[in-house]
């Protein structure tokens, strides 16, 4: 059992992570100056001058601190200190000079293995939707991996304005510990993590939110969704998180992004995962808002509307939960319908 939190040590977590992150990202922004660690603008960003990259690095440094104040050594943390290593290493060096995506993907298979095999950490069941799967190995490793990985990569995609990937990542954090603080369950390390991670995310936030001073870039986004993989993995065989209903409503604006970023590419004919381009929906709502700021909280207002839904479900409120859902959908059907992120539009001459 980790610490057992409650709410003055829980708000002593987010303070020592938050002002750890805080005063360090200046000095990962001095650094990634330095050693040329920048993302310079082309016709697809939306920036208009270089700006520093490695703002993960602020992240990994108060997470790392917060593990070794709050967190009790394991085998199932060590896991996921030599995941996000991996991840944070391969990071840096993207972030300095680009790596091919195959050899990142191939990084981000080795730290999710990690998880599992030397971690143990594997979905061998899955209720959602009132439905049960049951899986037998390997399978259950398998698609233990692949749900790392994805979600790794989710929010890698997000992370294309600034403050939008850290700002999610933010709201998730701290929806998981409103879960377990209202079902009193705040003794797991999915918990603990959940806390560091939200004070760390919020450090950064505040050099990173628009006009973003400095950007997470590969190093900050891909060890955000791993930790977020690994909290919804940790809080479901905890039982804090009853169904993966819960943190994939949270995330339903990366997924529904993703999702819709494939399909659109599919229907060019081009490689889903290889073929970036300005038709994500942070892109669609800045054709509407002309605004960075006003975009960004446009996708805070739904995301933090689907984490009440989340939260509903978790309190077993499912009718509640279910009338923001179906209203969030007609919205998001209603965005597909309106704007170019699936479906190509013609233009008006």
């Amino acid at each position: 059992m980790d610490l057992m939190v409650n709410g003055h040590n829980a708000c002593i977590i987010l303070l020592v992570t938050f002002l750890t992150s805080l005063i360090l990202t200046p000095l990962v922004k001095t650094i990634a100056i330095h050693i040329n660690a920048m993302d310079i603008p082309n016709k697809r960003k939306i920036h208009k001058k270089p700006i520093p990259t490695l703002g993960g690095l602020s992240i990994f440094f108060a997470f790392m601190l917060g593990y070794m104040l709050y967190a009790r050594e394991s085998t199932m943390m060590l896991s996921v200190l030599m995941g996000s290593f991996l991840l944070i290493l391969c990071g840096i060096i993207d972030d300095i000079n680009p790596v091919k995506a195959k050899y990142k993907f191939i990084v981000q298979l080795v730290a999710a293995s990690t998880i599992v095999i030397y971690g143990n950490l594997i979905l061998n069941e899955v209720s959602i939707f009132g439905l049960n799967l049951y899986f037998t190995q390997p399978w259950a490793q398998i698609i233990t991996i692949i749900f790392i990985v994805a979600v790794t990569n989710i929010i890698n995609l997000i992370d294309g304005i600034d403050g939008l990937a850290s700002g999610i990542s933010a709201i998730y954090f701290i929806t998981i510990a409103i879960i377990a603080f209202v079902l009193n369950q705040m003794g797991g390390l999915d918990i603990i993590l959940s806390l560091i991670m939200a004070g760390a995310t919020l450090g950064f936030l505040a050099h990173n939110f628009p006009p973003a001073s400095i950007f997470l870039g590969d190093t900050g986004s891909y060890f955000l969704g791993f930790i977020i993989s690994i909290i919804a993995l940790l809080g479901y065989k905890a039982t804090t998180l009853t169904s993966l209903v819960i943190p994939i409503a949270i995330l339903a604006i990366p997924i529904f992004d993703t999702a819709s970023a494939i399909i659109r590419r599919l229907l060019k004919h081009q490689n889903p995962f290889t073929n970036p381009d300005r038709e994500h929906l942070h892109h669609q709502l800045l054709k509407m808002t002309s605004s960075p700021k006003k975009t960004v909280l446009i996708i805070y207002i739904i995301t933090i509307l689907f984490s009440v839904v989340s939260i509903l479900f978790a309190l077993h409120e499912k009718q509640q939960a279910m009338f923001v859902y179906v209203i969030l959908m007609i919205l998001a059907i209603l965005l597909v319908m309106k704007t170019d992120i699936v479906f190509t539009h013609k233009k008006k001459k």
